[in-house]
């Protein structure tokens, strides 16, 4: 593993001049070792090493004190992660990947860090076309993407830069440091498709890296920054919409216009799917013959309303309009602590500055908005309306922080970094 080629790839993602730290996901095996000591090589920002004890082997809490050894070998700052509670009986790898996603999401922006490294190699993408061979739905890993955590993972990137080395060659590297790893029984249980698919590939799997759709929540490419300029101007966002352009040449944009998209009815069925997941908050974005039959009726000149995974489809004659179906939404009010950021629906982070506060959807109280807020509701499509957020305190007055501007509630609107995340308009850490 060449110091200057890695570093080479290290630069091409990550900001040398940044104060914020790169988490680096280490569990102790040949690859994420090898990973950890070439990030370290590299030099150029403090590290924080993250491992996640899954509770699976007897040997688990060993495993992590040794990764934690490691750690402080190197002057490195360690941060141990546990997957607790019942484990399912059925579908055990993906539920264990699925947590130890949410936990390294969540650990790494505590920690401040925007970025983690992995160490998945190419012989990962080798086992993965295997697996797909079988009759698995696995996608390739990319080399960067967002975190498929959600909404532990907003604001999180995961950066795959070993994607062009085997892992026989890696371990080679590692024998001539001296250095010994963790291997993980589980590897070699053939239970597993992982573990079978790496039987069938002797040698290391090596080959070129192969682009793929893992780590984005849509599974969408956008791999060169043009594309996703132009696939995010199809969702009806971009330079018109930017404040200080309005501020020259008009009205400010509608309060809350981030929060739901307008989109051409000729949409790349990629993009109908990353609008329909951000708009909709959810986890999963829509797939597979429903998503198809919804591009297909757009194709036509029908003027029609749908649903798909959470979210509210409203074609028009030539447009498209995308929102959160609000007949999903839960009526229940959700106490928001005092200074302690919640997501609220997927796609509002909402943080209270004062106690006995909580938030509901505004469907059924914009009577009880103050007059200025009214005013500015207005001016939302109807079907926006009933999805927002509305924030009651101990009295019973309500305000909708979209629309209010400023109160005893701050409000982020996650949809649209989610978005140009999911369509690859953030390519590199500078560009978040």
């Amino acid at each position: 593993m060449p110091a200057s080629a890695f570093a080479k790839i290290l630069g091409r993602r990550l900001s040398a001049t940044s104060v914020a730290p790169v988490a680096v996901a280490f569990s102790g095996g040949g690859d994420s070792l090898a990973l950890l000591l070439a990030a370290r090589d590299w030099g150029r920002r403090r590290l924080v090493v993250l491992t996640v004890d899954h509770g699976l082997n007897p040997q688990s809490a060993a495993w992590t004190r040794r990764c934690g050894e490691t750690a402080a070998r190197l002057g490195l700052e360690f941060r141990a992660l546990a997957w607790t509670g019942e484990k399912p009986a059925t579908g055990l790898p993906a539920a264990a990947r699925a947590a130890r996603h949410a936990l390294l999401a969540d650990a790494a922006r505590e920690a401040g860090a925007r970025v983690i490294l992995m160490g998945h190699t190419a012989s990962d993408l080798t086992e993965s076309a295997a697996m797909r061979a079988e009759g698995s739905t696995v996608p390739d890993a990319r080399e960067w993407g967002p975190s498929p955590a959600w909404p532990e993972g907003r604001g999180v990137f995961l950066f795959r830069p070993m994607l062009g080395l085997a892992r026989d060659d890696i371990r080679d590297w590692l024998r001539t440091r001296g250095e010994t790893w963790i291997d993980d029984p589980a590897n070699e249980d053939v239970k597993y498709a992982r573990a079978r698919a790496r039987k069938s590939s002797p040698g290391g799997g090596g080959g070129p890296p192969r682009r793929g759709g893992g780590g984005g929540q849509c599974d969408l490419h956008g791999s060169e920054k043009s594309e996703a300029d132009r696939l995010r101007a199809s969702a009806g966002r971009g330079s018109h919409t930017d404040p200080l352009h309005h501020a020259a040449h008009g009205p400010p944009p509608p309060p809350g216009e981030d929060c739901w998209f307008e989109l051409p009815r000729a949409t790349p069925l990629q993009i109908l799917a990353a609008a329909c997941l951000c708009a909709a908050g959810t986890t999963r974005p829509p797939r597979g013959d429903r998503l198809q039959r919804l591009a297909d009726r757009l194709a036509t000149a029908e003027t029609f309303t749908a649903t798909l995974a959470g979210a509210r489809i409203e074609a028009r004659p030539d447009r498209v309009l995308i929102t959160r179906d609000a007949g999903e939404l839960s009526q229940d009010p959700t106490p928001l602590p005092p200074n302690q950021p919640i997501v609220w629906d997927g796609r509002f982070e909402l943080t209270a500055t004062q106690p006995g506060l909580t938030v509901r959807p505004l469907a059924g109280l914009s009577r009880r908005l103050p007059a200025t807020e009214r005013a500015a509701l207005t001016r939302l499509p109807a079907a926006v309306r009933p999805g927002l957020p509305v924030i009651v305190d101990q009295s019973g007055a309500v305000s909708c922080p979209i629309l209010a501007g400023s109160g005893a509630v701050r409000c982020e609107v996650l949809t649209m970094a989610r978005f140009d995340a999911a369509i690859g308009l953030v390519q590199s850490e500078p560009d978040m």
